[in-house]
């Protein structure tokens, strides 16, 4: 029964880690695609914008949830966008349900005075949350083009300007910027963030887009043409990440999304990790929500390559990695004890080389873009060391949690859209205490998490008497990252 149960663990503890290596080896694809990419934008149709013929009505949606702290900073900043009037609409998609509302009220009757087309739509229920909100906005839009900015994020005068032209190619049913980031040096916790956003808006989308696989709209910081968006079958609430749902839906009828890797639109981190909790939470369960809606059809889909329904795949699976590593971890303590009771069986574990392989080819996949952003100096190289091994141990940590998110979007869960607050921190000097918006509730698994930090900390201690310190890098690893999201939650409650 003993050697059975073993059979069984280490078939499920190596499955994983193949699943790992696969979804490795397709990032490590999209680097050779990234590394290889050479700019083509000057080849694409452009419209010629001082040709008053040829310039598009845009609408800017701006859907917003209680956003009292970067409200007065996100209309101040849209009103300095530079396109012409007669050809400009904002709609500020107001779902709020606290004081901030009346405070909107007043910032936009001052815009609308200085002759700013600009509305104020208030819905009473926040039915199928911000895909509700945009799919109501969308049916009295002027615009053809429907630019979209979370309440964070602070476009340049100039966006549209470098947006807009790329709609004169009819295929194009989406242009999509690469996100920067404000406060990256607030903490650790938001340079972890910066990390692992800058390489999903290099790596993987520019990897992606250059060879013509599917990308996705990023929820934010792009801009659609709304005949794209009514065609795909509009903005729809079942899944949590609406985004990617629609982006998929785009692309399956054949409409085209640009990347610009150029063009970057600031946003805002959180600070404080509850935001960073529930931001990972709605993104791993949408898109394992998506996954569930979205993989039949792409796989059936027979005017796209199998490539690309390789890598489509491995898109929509990205967060279910979380729950392979969590299998993985979990199970990794207990295959020290199986190793050590059964010798016989010490070559099965030699295929925990490819966890290592994995590890290796990530860090090279990271590194290949990193140096792109930040340089290639001998002290950038030892800044990306350390920025690594933080951002994959805090993974680490936040696996236990995202698992749970990715297992309920593969069930069918449904749950509330939950926002992420803003605190309008740019600086060390400023203070997210005191925000209102952040949840004073400890999750249960918070315990479960303190608990593997003790589990994983025993993994290290069964080194010692096995004689067998293969994996003691992991178990550190995993017990540095449950022991910082454990004591960085609790500690912002206090």
């Amino acid at each position: 029964m003993e050697y059975n149960l073993s059979i069984f663990a280490i078939l499920i503890y190596t499955g994983c880690l193949l699943l790992i290596f696969l979804y490795s080896l397709s990032q490590l694809n999209l680097l050779i695609n990234y590394l290889g990419y050479k700019k083509a934008e000057q080849s694409a149709p452009k419209f010629n914008l001082f040709d008053p013929t040829q310039i598009p009505y845009v609408t800017i949606q701006l859907p917003i949830y209680n956003e009292k702290y970067v409200l007065q900073r996100l209309l101040n900043n849209i009103a300095k966008i530079e396109y012409p009037r007669n050809k400009l609409e904002i709609q500020v998609l107001d779902d709020s349900t606290d004081e901030s509302i009346s405070k909107t009220s007043k910032i936009i009757a001052e815009l609308q005075e200085s002759g700013l087309d600009i509305v104020h739509i208030c819905r009473t229920n926040r039915q199928g949350f911000k895909a509700g909100a945009l799919k109501e906005g969308l049916e009295i839009a002027k615009g053809n083009l429907i630019a979209i900015f979370d309440a964070d994020f602070l476009p340049d005068p100039d966006w549209l300007k470098k947006t807009v032209p790329y709609f004169k190619d009819q295929q194009v049913g989406a242009v999509q910027t690469r996100w920067g980031h404000l406060n990256r040096d607030y903490s650790i916790l938001t340079q972890i963030q910066a990390f692992a956003l800058d390489a999903h808006f290099t790596l993987e989308q520019v990897g992606r887009s250059s060879k013509g696989h599917f990308i996705n709209f990023n929820g934010t910081a792009g801009i659609w043409n709304k005949e794209c968006i009514i065609d795909a079958g509009n903005w729809e609430g079942d899944t949590l990440t609406e985004d990617l749902d629609l982006s998929y839906r785009a692309q399956l009828k054949n409409w085209k999304i640009k990347y610009l890797e150029d063009v970057e639109t600031p946003a805002e981190l959180p600070v404080v990790i509850s935001a960073t909790r529930s931001q990972q939470f709605r993104w791993n369960k949408g898109g394992a929500e998506n996954f569930k809606k979205t993989a039949i059809r792409v796989l059936g889909a027979s005017h796209i390559s199998m490539k690309t329904k390789f890598h489509a795949l491995m898109h929509l699976l990205s967060s279910s990695v979380f729950l392979f590593v969590f299998t993985v971890a979990l199970l990794s303590v207990p295959m020290l004890y199986i190793k050590a009771a059964f010798p016989e069986l010490g070559w099965v574990f030699q295929l925990t080389s490819f966890f290592i392989i994995s590890t290796i080819i990530l860090f090279f996949c990271y590194y290949g873009t990193y140096r792109t952003n930040q340089g290639k100096g001998f002290d950038n190289f030892i800044d990306y060391l350390r920025l690594f091994f933080a951002y994959f141990s805090v993974a680490l940590g936040l696996s236990l949690h995202n698992s749970v998110a990715v297992i309920e979007g593969h069930l069918g869960k449904k749950s509330e859209f939950v926002r992420t607050p803003k605190f309008n921190i740019k600086s060390i000097s400023d203070s997210w205490k005191g925000n209102q918006y952040i949840s004073n509730k400890l999750s249960p698994k918070l315990m479960f998490e303190f608990g593997l930090m003790l589990y994983f900390l025993f993994g290290m201690y069964s080194a010692i008497p096995l004689n067998d310190y293969g994996l003691f890098s992991f178990h550190l690893m995993l017990f540095i990252g449950y022991g910082y999201v454990f004591f960085a939650t609790l500690f912002a409650k206090a």
